[in-house]
């Protein structure tokens, strides 16, 4: 099976324009910036974290501390993904316990890679809150699962993946629909 790209949806300026938002929408819920910390979920959610991070200090002067998190053991699909899955390293050089987390990742799609990093982020301790920010929210929801912040709903078929592709990992910052074709 092979993917097609239909239309780019978010392009740089775009990309940078929700995260601002997005780090403003954190920073008027969570007046407490000392309490926060970001935890991104591996791959693209990683760069969204720091950047998210980075915009907080921008406004408030203060950087929290930010996370990386593997959920690949914690996946309700493991077996049906992957014979031998790529496990990678979680990175949380802090406490969660009584913190207010913000759990970011690129895509919220199912909401199983979700519910995945929860069970993760409670295997580290009891935080207070634990919020999740994405940058692009497309449907679909298998489970009682929506994110506090986004920077874009797509409505999209089931066909359609979003690829959300950053500078970090690939070398440009975009957002694209592309389509599954036979």
């Amino acid at each position: 099976m092979a993917l097609q790209e239909k239309a780019r949806i978010m392009d740089e300026d775009a990309i940078r324009r929700a995260l601002s938002r997005i780090a403003h929408e954190i920073a008027e819920r969570n007046l407490d910036v000392d309490n926060l910390v970001f935890i991104g979920i591996r791959r693209r959610g990683v760069p969204l974290a720091e950047r998210l991070a980075a915009e907080i200090q921008r406004i408030e002067q203060k950087k929290p501390p930010v996370g990386v998190l593997d959920i690949t053991l914690y996946r309700d699909d493991l077996t049906t993904k992957h014979d031998t899955p790529m496990v990678h390293k979680t990175d949380v050089p802090f406490t969660v316990a009584g913190k207010d987390v913000i759990l970011v990742d690129d895509v919220l799609y199912t909401g199983r890679t979700a519910r995945a990093a929860l069970d993760a982020v409670i295997d580290l301790g009891r935080p207070r809150t634990i919020q999740l920010a994405v940058l692009v929210d497309r449907g679909h929801r298998e489970l009682p699962i929506r994110a506090d912040y986004v920077g874009k709903n797509v409505p999209t078929s089931q066909r359609e993946v979003i690829e959300v592709r950053l500078a970090e990992v690939d070398g440009v910052n975009e957002v694209w629909i592309v389509e599954k074709t036979d």
